[in-house]
């Protein structure tokens, strides 16, 4: 049997909110793989958020800018909060991703040779780290284009967010910066992991409905029926994890969908970025 200490039995207490002993003979299960331990906590039945777990860098700052329908976010990375709000870190991130717009970078791999004041990124890297005393990257990259896109930075940086609309004809740039800053608080809260149904990751469809059954099959539910009990499961998780069928945060009575129809009819959200410090 695979040897589970306190620590990993904590971190996965930490993570799921489940009991100690279940926990721990989870771990002890899955052979000390923490993500098969959380899957197996999932199937007996304890609830927790394991399809948008997210794995960021301990610390650091999320820096976005947006021009002209594109928009580029990064997540500069460091080891120490008090790094994370020091001046020249945060002027450093900002020009980076203001950079990485005026140059309209491609990709991740572009970024090292980014000219940051006629310097390379990975130059200017190395002497903020010597200056500062303390590692740091730019552990995250992304951008987004679209008919109007904007920006949200939430909690000075902890969380940022960049959505992309369209359907924007007829209104005003000051009506879409609204309703922009209102679909991204909804992505910083609720974090759903797709515009719509259709976007769900296949692989995440296929583990939440073996989740589901594995959960009604423990209830005893009889095995012909598990296929039905799961799709009617895979409805309420739509609602929790598709962007548009959310329920909206300013107002329960109507889904984000029905919000952005009640701007426009032909308004509607055709991506968004969401980047956050440290996970969950």
């Amino acid at each position: 049997m695979t040897i589970v200490t306190a620590d990993q039995v904590k971190k996965l207490r930490d993570t799921t909110g489940a009991g100690i002993m279940d926990c721990k003979k989870a771990l002890e299960e899955a052979e000390g793989n923490f993500e098969k331990a959380i899957e197996l906590l999932r199937k007996k039945g304890h609830k927790m958020a394991a399809a948008r777990q997210e794995r960021d860098a301990k610390e650091g700052a999320v820096f976005a800018a947006v021009q002209n329908g594109t928009g580029h976010i990064i997540l500069l990375a460091c080891e120490t909060d008090f790094v994370a709000k020091n001046e020249d870190f945060r002027t450093f991130g900002q020009k980076i991703v203001e950079t990485a717009l005026k140059h309209q970078i491609r990709s991740s791999d572009e970024l090292p040779t980014l000219p940051i004041d006629g310097t390379p990124l990975l130059e200017k890297i190395a002497e903020l780290t010597a200056k500062i005393g303390e590692k740091m990257e730019v552990s995250r990259w992304a951008s987004l284009e679209g008919e109007y896109v904007t920006r949200y930075i939430h909690l000075g940086g902890r969380i940022g967010v960049l959505v992309a609309l369209k359907g924007t004809q007829g209104l005003s740039p000051s009506l879409l910066e609204e309703v922009g800053q209102n679909i991204a608080m909804q992505i910083a809260a609720l974090r759903p992991v797709s515009v719509d149904r259709a976007s769900v990751p296949q692989e995440l469809l296929d583990k939440e409905k073996e989740i589901a059954k594995e959960q009604a099959r423990t209830e005893g539910k009889p095995e012909n029926i598990l296929d039905k009990i799961a799709i009617g499961k895979l409805e309420k998780f739509f609602k929790e994890v598709v962007l548009l069928e959310q329920e909206y945060f300013k107002d329960s009575h109507q889904t984000v969908s029905q919000y952005l129809k009640s701007v426009s009819p032909t308004l509607t959200v055709s991506g968004f970025v969401r980047f956050q410090v440290g996970g969950k």
